[in-house]
């Protein structure tokens, strides 16, 4: 009976490995000084300072396992510990758990809450121990110092057995801080990770809050990618002058790497105050006017494999899909993934 217990106990502890032992999804680049970065380590004193404390944000990478654990549960240490009046802290600095399903679908288990800088949480429990595939989403709006996974002792806990999402061929792409996950409640309801998911597709997110403004040493980051589709959404940050300057020296810097890969340009969102606010309404139309002369010209020059999708449907008509008046809620980023989505499905089967 004391042997039974000690077992039962033994049973009860969990046990935490390195989240560095197993696959990194949602990076363009490997040369980065720390593993939950987006940009390599040679530009951090070339980039603007915003632009490079934003890409130490793991915005779109996830973790991929696999365990017959009971228990999922998670250690982290969060490297800036932001908060924003807008956002959900689970947005910002937690952590959501898929799980693959035989049915061809990834199944969302659980979020872990943040509570400060260091954390520990439990994300499920009581489960039946047998074999499951999960995907692990890091924070959106914040970078990651440590992260460990924990399972029972008696379990297992290993490299993935499929290769899904496929990493072939990723969709990489560039913006602003609706793309980078503003305003989804959580890191599993971003866009770029939403679209992934439906597509079964590895997705890079090289979104960073106000600073989409097209600076060049990204494109370079970009083009080093084996990308199946490039997708270029910088227009809430970039001005007209940014877009009339960089945005053609952008576009050529990439297709000189990748002449045939499909390159996608998306317009503003039109801002649900735009109806109120005719400042707001004039820059909006004004910049999709330039992208879109842009894009035409483009077109004229005999630029080929390029394409414009108009923001005019992107979040519906009720003014439900923002959050303060700009970044999306989750419907908002839903009702994004609902349009992006079929252009590059097309793409890919392509």
């Amino acid at each position: 009976m004391l042997c039974l217990f000690g077992i039962q106990l033994q049973a009860q502890q969990m046990t935490y490995h390195d989240a560095s032992c197993f696959p990194l999804l949602g990076k363009a680049t490997q040369d980065t000084g720390a593993r939950y970065e987006r940009l390599p380590d040679s530009l951090k004193n070339i980039s603007r300072p915003p632009l490079w404390n934003l890409s130490r944000n793991s915005a779109g990478m996830a973790i991929r396992f696999r365990s017959n654990s009971t228990r999922i549960a998670l250690k982290w240490e969060n490297l800036f510990n932001n908060h924003m009046n807008h956002m959900t802290d689970v947005g910002i600095k937690g952590l959501d758990l898929y799980c693959w399903e035989g049915n061809g679908q990834w199944r969302f288990v659980n979020s872990a809450r943040p509570n400060g800088k260091t954390n520990q949480a439990t994300v499920i429990a009581n489960m039946q121990p047998k074999e499951r595939e999960y995907m692990l989403y890091l924070p959106l709006y914040d970078g990651l110092v440590s992260l460990s996974i924990g399972v029972d002792s008696l379990s297992s806990i290993d490299q993935p057995q499929i290769n899904y999402p496929i990493r072939e061929k990723p969709i990489v792409f560039y913006g602003t801080s609706i793309l980078q996950g503003g305003c989804a409640s959580r890191p599993g309801m971003a866009h770029t990770n939403i679209i992934s998911r439906r597509l079964n597709r590895e997705c890079i997110n090289l979104g960073f809050s106000g600073n989409g403004q097209l600076d060049l040493e990204v494109a370079r980051v970009m083009a080093e990618v084996d990308a199946g589709v490039f997708v270029l959404d910088f227009v809430p940050n970039a001005s007209v002058e940014q877009m009339k300057e960089r945005m053609e020296t952008f576009y050529r810097i990439i297709r000189n790497k990748h002449p045939k890969t499909p390159i996608v340009f998306i317009e503003d969102p039109i801002f649900t105050h735009t109806l109120f606010d005719q400042r707001v309404a004039h820059e909006v139309t004004r910049k999709n006017q330039t992208l879109n002369e842009i894009f035409n010209s483009l077109k004229k020059k005999g630029e080929k494999d390029i394409y414009l999708i108009h923001s005019e449907k992107m979040i519906g008509e009720d003014g439900e899909a923002k959050v303060d008046g700009i970044h999306f809620t989750d419907l908002g980023m839903i009702r994004y993934a609902n349009l992006i989505t079929p252009f590059i499905k097309k793409m890919i089967k392509r």
